[in-house]
């Protein structure tokens, strides 16, 4: 045959066949619009392997809702909402088809089982994408959905993959689709001992369903796969344990943290002076508005500084609340002392005239405070622990704060006045201290730093007018534990009650973990009435 010839029979050859390839596509598209879910399961299948790189915006445009069929020639289509109705689009070669009116058209129908295997499948033919995150979300909808055409694919990605945190997800969605779809009793029974490694819920409720039990025996029949699955089960709940214990143990340190941030400023009020400051609280709800307030002018004026609005919001509440705590002492206070129920009554009532004047002045719904990015996110761990941003940082914020008070008290003069007046206020005073001087200043402090608090409590709490009482009890529960005046104790008091609080509120409920706390304290005090750590002079021991 001449050259030209056999040339030519070959392009005709090419064209047929890529003319019956385009017809194929189509004929897919339009069996997406099927009345049964069926049609259209074989339609997502036949469409996912055909290689065809439309596929996967044609599969995407279904699960988004995208998706019509025209009623005057039954046509699958993109439609778009506008103006006058529908604005259409042919799905494979991006013609703009015209505006028709809304009953022109009518969406392609998607039930929970098609959306579940639309992620799947998008999923497996994401699964090569150059963004790892991409190829991670994609193993994670294939394990969701399991689908034996996707473990060619699956294993090619896996070859392919460098990263190590992605292709444990790989092997994790191929170990299930294995499970689901395999005949072989030996694939199965090795998939189901891959998933050992792996100790978060969701695989071992793939697990565990191995082993239900039915009217007709086990939901798996295949005693080798019954026992693989029971020994990985054992493994994975054994993980699964261990990881639960250090997520309590990070709530736990979380709720310490914010604990000692509350009761710290009441220690060395209560310490030094001796007053049962009830309005403690409305100091640390005062801190969480100042925040408020900071934020605010920051959206208002500088929205691109927003992450640097805490930077601000922290020195600004310690010096608001600090001075109105000033004026409280030099006010109220100082003509009550020795008078601990006055005292009590009187700081009560100044309690409830805050809350009326935050109500009067911010409303009494609450207020949005907004995380800076840095504090935003998490770090997600196995077992389903994730370790959020916002917590971990305020664990530090506790830390430094707890430090720089030691420092103050240990290496500044108002530090060692302070600690003179705590431990013996008469023989101070005969050394010349102004004790009213320093009253006032470590009034001030103590409510300065619940204002730095209520900066911390913002980002994780609600910010209202009752902020403040949901931590005033559990704050006197912190410093007569770890005993009155002493920071080492309100450290110690704090982590504990924190650790314990978390640990109890699994089994016996959070308000019942908070009664057993509190019967477990009030017994404590009853055979070290001091607390944990006792002040030592000779004042506090007479």
């Amino acid at each position: 045959m001449h050259l030209f010839a056999r040339v030519a029979l070959v392009a005709v050859a090419l064209w047929l066949a890529t003319a019956a390839n385009a017809e194929a596509i189509e004929d897919m598209v339009q069996a997406l619009g099927a009345k049964e879910s069926a049609e259209k399961i074989a339609a997502i299948d036949a469409l996912a392997s055909s290689g065809d790189e439309r596929a996967l915006g044609i599969l995407q445009a279904m699960l988004d809702r995208r998706l019509f069929r025209v009623k005057a020639d039954d046509r699958v289509v993109f439609a778009d909402k506008s103006d006058g109705g529908y604005q259409l689009t042919d799905p494979l070669t991006g013609e703009a088809l015209g505006e028709v009116g809304r009953r022109d058209v009518k969406k392609v129908s998607v039930n929970n089982k098609l959306r579940g295997k639309l992620r799947g499948t998008i999923g497996g033919m994401t699964l090569l994408s150059p963004e790892a995150e991409a190829r991670a979300a994609a193993a994670d909808a294939v394990f969701k959905t399991p689908n034996a055409a996707i473990l060619p694919i699956l294993d090619q990605a896996i070859e392919a993959e460098t990263d190590a945190s992605v292709r444990d997800r790989l092997e994790r969605a191929r170990a299930a689709v294995q499970i689901e779809t395999s005949k072989e009793s030996a694939v199965r029974q090795a998939a189901v001992e891959t998933l050992a490694q792996f100790t978060d819920p969701d695989v071992r409720t793939l697990v565990a369903s191995l082993l239900v039990a039915s009217d007709d025996g086990f939901v798996e029949a295949d005693d080798a796969v019954r026992a693989a699955a029971t020994e990985t089960l054992a493994t994975i709940d054994a993980g699964i344990a261990r990881w639960t214990l250090i997520g309590n143990l990070f709530q736990g340190l979380s709720l310490g943290s914010v604990l000692l941030l509350a009761a710290i400023g009441l220690a060395i009020t209560f310490g030094v002076m001796g007053v049962i400051n009830m309005a403690h609280g409305e100091m640390v709800m005062l801190g969480a508005y100042t925040t408020f307030v900071v934020q605010e002018i920051f959206r208002n004026h500088f929205p691109g500084g927003f992450d640097y609005s805490l930077a601000v919001a922290i020195p600004a509440a310690f010096v608001i609340v600090g001075a109105i705590g000033i004026a409280i002492e030099r006010g109220i206070i100082r003509f009550l002392y020795g008078r601990p129920l006055e005292t009590l009554l009187a700081t009560w009532g100044l309690s409830l005239i805050l809350q009326q004047a935050v109500r009067t002045i911010f409303g009494p719904t609450n207020r949005e405070v907004g995380n800076p990015e840095w504090m935003t996110g998490a770090i997600e761990l196995a077992g389903g622990v994730a370790l959020t941003y916002n917590r971990i940082w305020i664990i530090v914020f506790a830390l430094v704060v707890f430090a720089g008070l030691m420092i103050l008290l240990a290496r500044t003069p108002l530090g060692l006045q302070m600690r003179a007046v705590t431990q013996n206020r008469a023989m101070a005073s005969a050394m010349g201290i102004r004790t009213g001087t320093i009253d006032a200043l470590t009034f001030g402090l103590g409510c300065g730093i619940a204002g730095m608090a209520g900066v911390a409590l913002s980002q994780i709490d609600n910010v209202g007018p009752n902020l403040g009482q949901g931590y005033i009890v559990d704050s006197f529960m912190v410093v007569v534990f770890g005993g009155v005046g002493n920071l080492w104790g309100t450290l110690l008091g704090a982590t504990t009650l924190g650790v314990v609080n978390k640990f109890l509120e699994p089994y016996a409920g959070a308000v019942l973990g908070k009664i057993l706390v509190l019967v477990a304290i009030i017994l404590f005090i009853q055979k070290r009435p001091r607390g944990l750590f006792a002040l030592k002079g000779r004042a506090v021991e007479n």
